[in-house]
């Protein structure tokens, strides 16, 4: 079987060292045929395949969503393909079958952020509210910072169905699809001290925890070297 292409959704900017450093953790630990960067393509990223978008402003759940359609809708795009952020690290070597995770049920996370009032925590509760709606009672969360495979006619499908640009669509396509998959806690690290899983096989940052923070650091450290996607000049 051929392996995937990955996607990776990425905004306007002149540089992004997120993105050139998950490029490098992905060209070591996650097997893949193409990359296809959809929005802004960085200048010293040309060695991956482009999609170009319009992008509205700092609209950052309208834009995924775009970015979303339009590999689902390129017909060079592998099906599936693998569904990745540009702050995904995958930290240790992957199988070529990618596994799907998720964040176990919406419910236990509501219950863990307690009474917070966030758009993030707004959205989550509207897209289980949504599902609900559907028949599914008890739908569990695919919203975490790791790559997720990705086929293309189930997301077209949670992208039509998804109530607004805002609703969790990786949760909406998991659950519609019965994907399945294995819990896990999410990866994402946004303090700057060391307490962070060095072990883990994925990690994921902030700007700021990436930048001036040890997991940052630690990343870094653990891709010194220029992949095949990068054409600029060494770092």
């Amino acid at each position: 079987m051929e392996l995937a292409d990955l996607v990776v959704p990425v905004r306007e900017g002149a540089n992004n060292e997120l993105l050139r450093y998950a490029l490098r953790s992905w060209a070591a630990n996650l097997p893949h045929r193409h990359v296809w960067i959809v929005g802004f393509r960085p200048w010293w990223a040309a060695g991956a395949r482009h999609i170009p978008t319009h992008q509205r402003g700092n609209s950052r759940y309208v834009n995924t969503t775009t970015a979303m359609r339009a590999a689902c809708e390129h017909p060079e795009v592998s099906d599936p393909f693998i569904w990745c952020n540009d702050d995904f690290f995958v930290m240790r070597p992957q199988p070529e079958q990618l596994p799907v995770y998720h964040r176990g049920p919406v419910r236990e996370l509501e219950a863990q952020f307690g009474t917070r009032s966030t758009p993030y925590l707004a959205e989550m509760r509207r897209t289980r509210d949504f599902l609900v709606g559907l028949g599914h009672d008890d739908p569990v969360s695919y919203d975490l910072h790791v790559p997720l495979p990705v086929e293309k006619t189930g997301m077209l499908l949670a992208l039509d169905t998804a109530p607004g640009h805002d609703a969790h669509k990786r949760t909406v396509f998991g659950v519609l699809n019965g994907i399945g998959g294995t819990p896990m806690a999410d990866v994402k690290v946004q303090h700057r001290g060391p307490q962070f899983d060095a072990g883990s096989p994925f990690l994921s940052t902030m700007p700021d925890s990436f930048a001036n923070g040890a997991v940052g650091r630690f990343i870094r450290a653990a891709f010194p070297e220029p992949c095949p996607y990068e054409t600029g000049r060494r770092r």
